[in-house]
């Protein structure tokens, strides 16, 4: 034990003697993993499920976030138990106890996701940075975005060695953390605050009340404009809303707690040197350090963006203009679902299909770009001329499947704000993406020099956390184009299908008698905990399931498919032989 988690020991013990606000005192100096979990969880995974969330469901959905985060805490708690009793490195505890196979597809997946799911908080701070706090790059700079993310990967590499190293080091580490998510939470805070007065405040509670049956049904007030279009239309946007809602909540749902974050919470536990005295600040760590400040900001973007679009037209998508039509903020990206529409009418269908006819293969290259730009142009107006003769309650349904940018909700945000409302909205974004960017980066160093069998290493941790960053560098390469969906459907399918199962690997654990000793909960204790963990992995089997259902018609469907039964399989040769080698060494 290291001089630091004897004087945390001997803290917690004094708090505990003087009584119960002395004790929350200390809980609150010595907090920290909870927070690193705040600081991933609030990243652009976070901000886009929300914005959408309020986009298509108003704030009837405010539950789904809720709901994900208590599932969360309950078995990031049971982790934080079963490492904090045992002092056991989780990867070789699951290897040895539990299955070798878990183990490593759970380091595997860990890795994988964070790769990935770095690619797009370097984009997001990039765009807040440019879009939001003054940046203005031009179109055609083509040194800014490397600029840009050479600060961003040397600034998060500098403070994610802090934390690497014991000391006054790691301290600050947490203070920079604790003041990053706290600004966070405050920013957005802040906005729904000065929009309260414009709110309808039961609804806004209401929302919070589970409601499964939203998975097949929309909001009531986009129902409203459903019922003024004829059956053949209101089966047609019903399907595509309720597809799309679906969509969305799994992915929120996924938003709160991902595999890499129950990597993270035990490895940040061990390094302070904590164990079983540390459970219940562990557990009270996760509530006021991560859940309260998600579900806070969550929930003001889901009310912000509720707000401002659910089931709401701006005046241009509205006008009976088509040249008026184009200017509005939304054209572009409703232009999409416009053009789906056009082929139920077969007037417009065949509009499209001259369009598409028209020739774009010239042997002279100028030619040819001219000719690709006269399509584009003509696809624009035929979209254009027919949305301006939509009904409005039609444009308005086509809106709900549209995501609104950082750019849009913080534009929208300046009746409240004022003309900070961009340069507030830009720092809070800005703070999601570059504190996922740290810890992304911390997990990374953790996984990698845990699976090359040098765990204390800090070149291991240093590489680690490096590759990781040097990934999200590559960001404007890397994660664009089609290259981006793949990468993305991968690491998120893999993600999602493994984190039931680090899931059961932990509430396996929680059960195992070698592996948990005296310390294993009986009586009323076990049965709470089970239920409680059980319901949990419910819920993520759940989301897994109708994950892998939705990514079965895309084109890697069959790798996902492949994957799945394979990992499957392999898991139970991993069952057997772990079985086999226990009943042996008995």
């Amino acid at each position: 034990m290291n001089d630091k988690t004897f004087r945390d020991r001997e803290i917690l013990a004094a708090a505990h003697e003087k009584g119960a606000g002395a004790t929350m005192g200390a809980f609150l100096r010595l907090s920290g993993p909870g927070w690193l979990q705040s600081a991933i969880t609030l990243g652009g995974g976070s901000l886009g499920s929300a914005l959408y969330l309020g986009m298509i469901g108003g704030t009837d959905l405010l539950w789904v976030q809720l709901v994900a985060i208590i599932a969360g805490v309950v078995m990031l708690s049971a982790i934080s138990y079963v490492t904090l009793s045992t002092g056991k490195r989780p990867f070789p505890a699951i290897n040895q106890y539990i299955n070798p196979v878990l183990g490593v597809g759970w380091i595997t997946a860990t890795i994988l996701a964070n790769m990935i799911f770095i690619l797009p908080q370097f984009s997001l701070c990039f765009d807040a940075i440019d879009k939001n706090l003054g940046g203005n790059f031009a179109a055609d700079d083509r040194y800014a975005q490397p600029l840009v993310s050479a600060g961003l990967l040397a600034l998060a590499l500098t403070i994610v060695i802090m934390n690497f190293r014991p000391g006054w080091a790691s301290k600050t580490f947490d203070l920079i953390l604790k003041a990053m998510v706290g600004f966070v939470v405050l920013c957005f805070v802040y906005a729904v605050v000065k929009l309260a007065g414009t709110l309808d405040w039961a609804a806004i509670f209401s929302g919070y009340i589970p409601n499964p049956f939203q998975w097949t049904t929309i909001s009531s007030d986009l129902t409203s404009h459903l019922s003024e279009l004829p059956d053949d239309l209101k089966s047609y946007w019903n399907d595509k809303i309720t597809g799309r809602q679906q969509g969305v909540l799994i992915s929120s749902a996924a938003a709160a707690v991902g595999i890499n974050m129950t990597f993270l919470l035990p490895y940040s536990m061990l390094a302070r040197g904590w164990d079983r005295t540390f459970r219940g600040l562990a557990r009270w760590d996760l509530v006021t350090g991560m859940a309260i400040p998600f579900v806070l900001v969550t929930s003001c973007i889901v009310i912000s963006s509720a707000h401002a679009f659910h089931a709401k037209a701006d005046a241009a998508i509205l006008s009976r203009n088509a040249d008026e039509v184009r200017t509005s903020d939304f054209f572009e990206k409703v232009s999409g679902e416009i053009a789906g529409r056009m082929q139920l009418d077969d007037d417009a269908a065949a509009v499209l299909a001259e369009i598409e006819a028209m020739p774009t293969d010239s042997e002279d290259d100028v030619e040819q770009k001219e000719q690709e730009q006269a399509k584009a142009d003509a696809r624009t107006t035929a979209v254009a001329d027919f949305l301006s003769t939509m009904p409005e309650s039609e444009r308005t349904l086509a809106l709900a499947l549209v995501k609104p940018d950082s750019k849009q909700l913080a534009a929208s945000l300046k009746p409240a704000l004022g003309d900070r409302s961009d340069f507030i909205f830009g720092l809070g974004v800005l703070g999601m993406g570059f504190s996922t960017i740290i810890i992304l980066m911390l997990i990374n160093g953790y996984a990698l020099a845990e699976i090359v069998g040098n765990y204390d290493s800090l070149t291991a941790r240093v590489v680690g956390a490096a590759s990781a960053g040097i990934m999200g560098f590559f960001w404007f390469v890397i994660g664009t184009g089609a290259s981006k969906t793949y990468l993305v459907v991968i690491a998120g399918t893999f993600a999602v299908i493994l984190l039931p199962i680090a899931y059961f690997a932990f509430f396996l654990m929680m059960n195992n008698d070698d592996l948990m000793g005296e310390d294993k909960p009986v009586g009323g204790r076990r049965i709470a905990w089970n239920v409680a963990m059980l319901l949990a992995v419910l819920l993520a089997i759940a989301a897994a399931c109708l994950s892998i259902q939705g990514m079965i018609a895309s084109p890697q469907g069959g790798l996902v498919i492949g994957g799945v039964v394979t990992f499957l399989l392999l898991m139970l040769v991993g069952f057997a032989a772990t079985s086999h080698n226990r009943s042996v060494e008995s």
